[in-house]
């Protein structure tokens, strides 16, 4: 049996999901992270994982014994948390938390929005995905009051302004009305009342992000679903269900992601 290969401190306290790697190098530097007992300041210091023990402010930091990532189909009224004081439904129950210890959703969907949500037990690939800097793509599908004008559309693409900045460019489209029943009769939803479906790709993951800049151009939100993430889509994903990744996918997730 092989020995486990030596790796840079930050590197392994990301793979523990401490935090992003630039971020555990800032613990490192403030003297928060010991080795052996050792307080250590230099984030290029290398540790063997399972030989020394690796700590943050005082409590033993350990990777997973191995990564897994999966898709769930996110349901309405379901928190995207794996813990709720309050006894709120939440992610944790629909997928297999106990059998792949350390899982966490990386990044989250409001608890009305459905669709796709990764989880992993890898903090670095989890950390890395929702980096502003990767700018991974995230497609929606809207429900709105109204039907947008193009030079609504195009002020979407361009990027609006919010209360917390001006967004990133976009790319978004209204769905044909033959194709908006289409996906309308897949979700549940209805066109009543001269309602339309935007679809809008973002790259960013700002808080209730679509939903602020549709009704930035004057048409609310009424349901909200994501389609897709990065390379990943939900195929026949059941609402409710999840798949494990396949390698191929986790390895695109990871080229994806980058090393942030």
């Amino acid at each position: 049996m092989s020995s486990p290969e030596a790796q840079r401190l930050q590197k392994y306290l990301a793979r523990s999901g401490v935090a992003s790697r630039r971020a555990c190098e800032q613990l490192i530097a403030q003297g928060r992270v010991t080795v052996n007992g050792a307080v250590v300041s230099q984030p290029g210091t290398t540790v063997v994982p399972g030989a020394d023990e690796v700590a943050l402010d005082g409590a033993v930091v350990r990777p997973p014994e191995s990564s897994v990532a999966l898709m769930l189909h996110k349901p309405p009224r379901v928190l995207t948390t794996m813990d709720d004081p309050q006894g709120r439904a939440t992610v944790a129950s629909l997928v297999p938390a106990e059998q792949y210890p350390g899982l966490f959703p990386v990044g989250r969907l409001d608890a009305d929005t459905t669709g796709l949500l990764l989880f992993t037990n890898d903090g670095q690939l989890g950390n890395s995905l929702i980096h502003p800097r990767r700018h991974v793509e995230k497609t929606y599908l809207a429900l709105v009051e109204g039907q947008p004008t193009e030079p609504q559309m195009e002020a979407l693409r361009n990027g609006v302004l919010l209360e917390d900045g001006p967004t990133l460019p976009a790319r978004g489209r209204v769905l044909p009305l033959s194709q908006a029943r289409t996906v309308a009769a897949q979700l549940g939803w209805s066109l009543k009342g001269g309602r339309r479906i935007v679809e809008l790709t973002i790259t960013e993951g700002r808080n209730r992000q679509v939903r602020r800049m549709l009704a930035a151009v004057g048409h609310p939100v009424l349901q909200l679903h994501r389609c897709s993430l990065a390379s990943l889509t939900l195929g026949d994903l059941a609402p409710g269900q999840w798949r494990l990744l396949a390698d191929g996918e986790v390895a695109e997730l990871a080229a994806c992601a980058g090393d942030c």
